[in-house]
């Protein structure tokens, strides 16, 4: 069924759109000190991220914008890297969804928080033009907390693609 571009779906629940995808660490993943890539963490936020936007719009994805990422715990060789993706906030074609890496030590049993990224998705259809999204249903004290905060992040992000536009425009 084709969706057209004034027609809203019912709303999803975080929940709904919630994604969670582990693997090890090989050493082809890995720099010479046996740590996992950067680049490497970054594309598999990115497709955890996309799977938790899909979920929600039900249509295909693309990436518009990155959070400020910062890595404050190498993932080795051997450890699982394990990541947790969920929509925080839905606006008019465009969804937030927060990215929480982990790096999973099953010899030891231990799970710890490396990394963390919000990941903005616009839902395009077929003809790659932006489309509609439901809006995103939120109950609990902690997913109305990000929904309120997910307004700020986009106020920054928008800000911070402008000034971006502008200086390309100068520049060319």
């Amino acid at each position: 069924m084709r969706k057209s571009k004034t027609q809203r779906v019912a709303g999803r629940t975080p929940a709904e759109t919630r994604a969670e995808m582990s693997q090890v660490v090989l050493p082809n993943d890995a720099n010479p000190l046996g740590n996992i890539l950067g680049g490497t963490v970054m594309h598999l936020i990115d497709i955890a991220g996309a799977i938790a936007a899909h979920r929600h719009a039900r249509s295909y994805v693309v990436t518009a914008a990155v959070d400020y990422l910062d890595f404050t715990r190498p993932i080795r060789v051997g450890q699982v890297i394990l990541l947790r993706s969920e929509v925080t906030r839905a606006f008019r074609t465009s969804m937030e969804v927060e990215v929480k890496v982990y790096l999973e030590d099953y010899i030891r049993g231990e799970r710890c928080l490396t990394s963390s990224a919000f990941v903005t998705y616009v839902a395009v259809g077929e003809d790659l033009k932006p489309i509609p999204v439901p809006p995103l249903i939120v109950h609990t004290a902690a997913e109305k907390r990000r929904y309120r905060e997910a307004l700020g992040r986009r106020r920054r992000r928008l800000a911070l693609a402008a000034q971006a536009r502008r200086r390309c425009e100068q520049e060319s």
